[in-house]
């Protein structure tokens, strides 16, 4: 079954699927004069906007959090490493390409998102790009397939399986606690959390995501300057490994571009269609500055964190032990803090509680993917069966489950990229026009 898996995997992320995911965030970059350059300020200053009487469920800064919930996990623990492992240094390099063009990837997401969200029959806001798909494209087989994907994912992709093997493991390795205590603890958590809907998803990622952020980027930032002087030369590598002939055009169409760039999307989501869902949620009356804070979501998850772990890696030189997934990251921490096993429970703590907040955004996601497809009435028995995965998961194998979950992350892709292409235009015109009365109320206000 693996071998089989193996070789739908590699059919699914050819480089047919890469370069649609590439040159969709190209040609908004292009066409949007390099948003994600020129608005980063504006969009991080747009994070804590408050706009409670704007319609929404969520603050602008929840639904982030909502969004990172789902992207800050194993991707950039885990992913980082298998990526450096397998296709070098270089590989670092892909992934900071394909988070640049991401970037805008994700910012037309988020436009989308807010331009065709609707209520469902609770009053709870239901959006994504099934929603854009249906009311932009007129295609509800393409909506569809979308939303069976996205349910694929939260059971058998992300969601579970690869999150709750990674937290089990991580509790087995540092604290010696029992895969099937692992299984007990996570079912109840997450029944409790998850049960309370949007709300407390949000409320509970809200505080644990930017905690975890500090606790885990402040040990990869003493690694960082106590190995200073090595940085420069380990990013030369990273750039020599990048344009190596072998590792663009060789094996494969290129062992360290295929896996900086799967990896990176595995961690930051950009085009896979799933921040879109949290987004939509956000109390905003703009689509634009809604974009413009799903955007820093990318930067945040691959730029800063992923690239921090790459670093660490490199200067260690972890990636040359023949060691895999967080076993690389663990030994890394180690070494680079010079402090007997306070690096592995940095990296395991970090793993377990970032691998957690993806649990929880992820049901939400599969949750209102669920909802499209069947109505109100099957999130009760679609949250049964997620409650159940997470119990067995601790029991699957690790290789199985992440080949299974690159499978259905891209084909949850597709059907968004084509979303993203046929509505290019209209991301293009409400840009256009924001910026133009932006620029029109500041010339007004000099004038006054």
């Amino acid at each position: 079954m693996t071998k089989f898996l193996t070789q739908v995997n590699n059919l699914v992320w050819g480089m047919p699927l890469i370069l649609l995911l590439l040159g969709t965030g190209i040609y908004f970059t292009t066409h949007l004069k390099f948003i994600q350059f020129v608005r980063l300020k504006k969009a991080f200053s747009l994070i804590f906007k408050k706009n409670e009487n704007h319609e929404g469920d969520v603050s602008s800064f929840q639904a982030l959090c909502t969004a990172l919930s789902s992207t800050i996990g194993t991707g950039n623990i885990v992913g980082v490493a298998t990526a450096i492992s397998a296709g070098g240094p270089g590989a670092l390099f892909w992934m900071w390409i394909s988070a640049f063009f991401g970037m805008a990837t994700k910012y037309a997401e988020g436009v989308l998102a807010i331009k065709y969200r609707t209520k469902d029959e609770n009053g709870q806001i239901a959006g994504g790009p099934m929603y854009y798909i249906e009311k932009g494209l007129h295609n509800k087989f393409l909506a569809s397939l979308f939303a069976f994907f996205g349910v694929a994912v939260a059971y058998l992709g992300i969601g579970t399986f690869t999150q709750v093997r990674s937290i089990s493991d991580a509790l087995h390795l540092s604290f010696h606690v029992p895969y099937w205590i692992s299984a007990i603890i996570l079912t109840l958590l997450v029944g409790f959390i998850t049960i309370g809907g949007i709300h407390r998803i949000a409320a509970v990622a809200e505080k644990v995501i930017p905690f975890m952020c500090v606790f885990y980027i402040g040990g990869v930032v003493l690694i960082l300057l106590t190995h200073l002087p090595m940085i420069p030369h380990v990013l030369k590598i990273v750039l020599a490994s990048a344009f190596d002939i072998k590792a663009v055009f060789g094996a494969g169409m290129g062992v360290a571009m295929k896996m900086g760039i799967s990896r990176g999307i595995f961690s930051n989501e950009s085009g896979l269609g799933s921040a879109p869902i949290a987004a939509a949620a956000a109390q905003t009356d703009s689509c634009v500055e809604q974009g413009l804070v799903s955007m820093t979501g990318t930067f945040i998850d691959t730029m800063v964190i992923c690239t921090m772990t790459g670093l660490a890696i490199l200067i260690t030189g972890a990636n040359t032990s023949g060691l895999e997934g967080a076993a690389v990251t663990s030994l890394a921490f180690n070494r680079g803090l010079l402090i007997p096993f306070i690096g592995e429970y940095i990296v395991n703590i970090g793993l377990i509680f970032f691998a957690f907040t993806t649990i929880i955004g992820w049901n939400y996601y599969g949750e209102r993917c669920m909802y499209y497809l069947a109505g109100i009435r099957s999130i009760k028995i679609y949250k049964i069966i997620f409650i159940i995965l997470i119990a067995i998961g601790p029991f699957m194998s690790l290789q199985f489950i992440f080949i299974l979950a690159d499978i259905v992350n891209g084909c949850m892709a597709i059907p968004n990229l084509i979303g993203l292409i046929g509505l290019r235009k209209e991301v293009i015109v409400e840009t256009e026009e924001y910026f133009k009365e932006e620029n029109t109320c500041s010339i007004e206000e000099l004038s006054i």
